[in-house]
């Protein structure tokens, strides 16, 4: 029997196919860009990056549509918006009106709701100690899902001087945060466990779930069709007053998050015993960003109806590039959640256009194979 032998030069010698594909040049690289986001400098760099390009595809968004516009006809119709100046001709002034009342609040929504979405994740995914969760842990969705099946049930048109849209939006909020109050009110009495807050999510999922399918079953076909919609997800119709009410309860829960990113680093990193010895109140940390995590939740989904992935895979992306330090993170997912629903908005004006695909479609069509991807990354990465 012949046995081969392998000098010690010739194992740090790569593969002909690692040489042809440049693996090594593209694992250096990687190296180098980990260890340059792992300096404050370099975070503040990648933010930076990840603002502007946000920015500019956002702009860029503003020409997707079933009435395709050119960028420098959409810039133009912002300039001339926010300069007060007036339109040339009746033609311009169609065309300055569908991109200020139609495309700019679709865009900023997703932008906002994105935003909320994946802050209110990294809280979840933080405080729980869970990477695997997500805003819909506590059965937030779920239980919104099934305040608005109930609107769209049992009140339809008009009632009580409010549009059925607008009780659907009560609907889903009001039912979405009774339910998470009730489920942070039982882990309070077991000091808000983590394993205490999944079991009792997954336990209000399943119940939600059932209570939505039986009001399906008893639905007409019209009306089914309505609740299917709504839980598909979309930003179709976004108006003015949504963007402003989730813009205004984003920016003010926002700021006091940032300054307990110290405490959810120790939470999450330390555990609750070394967070408490360092000082960290972990009991009314928990409950009060919990509590912030699902109103965000609740608000941008009563809007929006129920978009996935957005609140699981964003902190998983920006985990990958600048780490876990909380004080960068949860800028940076916000940035990346936002960047991501306005992609998927986009895809799903053009794929099929003119029909559109729900943005909560395309965002789950799109974030599953990401999030499989950086599981399978972050495991070849250990290995």
């Amino acid at each position: 029997m012949t046995e081969v032998l392998e000098t010690p030069d010739a194992r740090k010698q790569p593969d002909a196919v690692t040489e042809l594909t440049g693996g090594g040049r593209l694992r250096s690289a990687a190296t180098g860009f980990r260890a340059f986001t792992r300096t404050d400098t370099g975070r503040r760099i990648v933010i930076g990056s990840g603002v502007l390009i946000t920015l500019v595809v956002s702009v860029w968004a503003l020409s997707f549509g079933g009435n395709a516009i050119g960028i420098g006809d959409a810039l133009a119709a912002l300039r001339a918006k926010l300069t007060f100046s007036p339109a040339a001709d009746s033609a311009t002034a169609r065309l300055y009106l569908q991109v200020w009342e139609l495309r700019v609040p679709r865009v900023l929504l997703s932008l906002v709701a994105g935003a909320a979405l994946a802050t209110a994740g990294v809280l979840f995914q933080g405080l729980l100690r869970n990477p695997l969760v997500s805003p819909y842990t506590l059965g937030i969705a779920p239980a919104a899902a099934f305040g608005a099946s109930y609107a769209i049930v049992f009140i339809g048109a008009e009632t009580g001087g409010l549009s059925s849209s607008a009780w659907v939006v009560v609907g889903a909020l009001t039912v979405s945060i009774v339910s998470s109050v009730f489920v942070l009110a039982l882990a309070a009495t077991k000091r808000s466990d983590p394993s205490t807050l999944i079991l009792l999510g997954i336990a209000v999922t399943q119940f939600f779930t059932a209570a939505t399918s039986a009001l399906q079953f008893t639905a007409d076909q019209e009306t089914l069709a309505l609740i299917v919609q709504w839980t598909w997800g979309s930003v179709n119709g976004a108006l003015w007053s949504q963007v402003l009410i989730v813009s205004a309860l984003f920016f003010a829960v926002y700021p006091f998050v940032q300054r307990k990113s110290g405490s959810l680093n120790a939470i999450a990193f330390a555990g609750d015993d070394a967070a408490k010895s360092l000082g960290v109140p972990v009991t009314s940390t928990r409950l009060s960003l919990i509590g912030l995590a699902v109103v965000l939740t609740a608000v941008t989904i009563s809007f929006t109806g129920i978009i996935g992935f957005v609140g699981l895979v964003a902190p998983h992306i920006a985990r990958l590039l600048i780490g876990s330090n909380h004080r960068f993170l949860l800028p940076f997912s916000a940035i990346i959640g936002g960047l991501l629903l306005v992609v998927a908005d986009s895809v799903g004006r053009t794929v099929l256009n003119p029909a559109v695909i729900p943005v909560g479609i395309v965002d789950a069509l799109i974030g599953a194979p990401v999030f499989l991807y950086l599981i399978l990354a972050k495991r070849r990465a250990t290995s």
